[in-house]
């Protein structure tokens, strides 16, 4: 590895470029588009292990006890725990001897920062949220079936992470919502079986077309209907407001409809992939439901000699380096060791519209 062609642009610049990006995805003003980043706190692993904490954490009531007399010992919550390594994770973009000597023309014809910062440095704001689009999709797979299975969209090693889902939080549906569902009293049904655990279920995800299904069922118009004080024979499909706010007012839940796309590459094929899983309905007590755990990479500690590097979020290394070989090229990569785990799986509960309950 050599140095960037550019090396007085690139030490100028790349710290302050890799940290706009994530200023800019902090930004009030920019709606939030990944909700890992708002659902998981972040955590350092010192170990390079992830580890979650599963419990039955059942609070029990105290005991009424006469003066002097002793207390009664109860039980601590069963635990058992679900962990594994940490993965590793990255992608690297690069400019290729057509596109340098473009760059050597602007550089010639003194041209502005500007047109060569845009150019130099367009693959970084990628390489960083290359990153983030992963966590992304690992963690949507997983918070929305219990498991994520990187494999066959995965260039490298498949990772599968559990993360212990209790069989008892699993539900299916009275009638699978594809036919003719029931899709109110299902989530009443989850609601209610939470809510005799002891857990408020204050939250709802699931993805647009198992919402639509809910809100086109005649129990969907119904709870609408009732809501408006519309008691007669005739009741229309609400709109998605209409409906979420009935919803709400019938249950004290909020629909969240989570609509994310990933796209991926392999081979140089592109593929967009769905990460939620179709069917999947979440019901959170919580908004926060575990960490994004990263651990420090090797690299990190270990910086090769002619590499400029910059650390992103403190956990994404971001570097820009020369090969010469086969011809010569100036490569942006990224790299971090992280993984979205979910937490107090006891306070989550699932349920499959496409399959009927057992």
């Amino acid at each position: 590895m050599e140095e960037s062609l550019f090396i007085k642009w690139v030490q100028k610049f790349f710290p302050g470029i890799t940290v706009r990006v994530v200023e800019t995805l902090n930004g009030e003003d920019r709606q939030a588009s990944y909700l890992h980043r708002t659902m998981l706190r972040k955590e350092e692993s010192v170990d390079g292990k992830w580890n979650s904490l599963l419990s039955d954490n059942v609070t029990v009531a105290a005991d009424i006890v006469a003066m002097d007399s002793s207390l009664p010992l109860k039980t601590r919550p069963a635990l058992s725990s679900a962990n594994g390594d940490i993965p590793k994770m990255g992608m690297e973009l690069k400019l290729n001897e057509n596109q340098l000597t473009a760059l050597d023309t602007l550089v010639a014809k003194q041209a502005t920062d500007a047109q060569i910062i845009a150019k130099l440095f367009a693959d970084t704001p990628r390489c960083i949220t290359g990153i983030y689009e992963q966590n992304e999709a690992t963690f949507l797979q997983g918070l929305s079936t219990g498991v994520v299975l990187v494999d066959s969209n995965n260039v490298g090693t498949g990772v599968r992470l559990d993360y212990g889902y209790l069989s008892s939080n699993k539900f299916g549906a009275s009638v699978v919502w594809t036919g003719s569902p029931t899709p109110v009293s299902d989530a009443q049904r989850v609601i209610s079986a939470a809510s005799d655990k002891g857990n408020v279920i204050n939250y709802v995800m699931m993805n647009r077309a198992s919402f639509n299904q809910m809100r086109n069922s005649v129990e969907g118009k119904a709870l609408h209907a009732t809501s408006i004080g519309n008691f007669g024979t005739t009741q229309t499909i609400p709109t998605a407001a209409q409906f979420s706010s009935a919803f709400k007012d019938e249950t004290g839940a909020d629909i969240i409809i989570v609509e994310r796309s990933v796209n991926f590459e392999k081979n140089g094929v592109k593929t967009n992939v769905k990460p939620w899983s179709a069917g999947k309905v979440v019901f959170l007590t919580s908004l926060e439901v575990g960490s994004l755990i990263w651990a420090t990479l090797a690299e990190t500690n270990h910086p090769a000699k002619n590499v400029t590097y910059s650390l992103v979020d403190d956990f994404i290394l971001v570097s820009k380096y020369v090969l010469n070989k086969p011809s010569v090229a100036e490569f942006t990569s990224s790299q971090a060791r992280v993984v979205p785990v979910i937490h107090n799986v006891d306070q989550i509960y699932l349920l499959d519209t496409l399959v009927v309950q057992a």
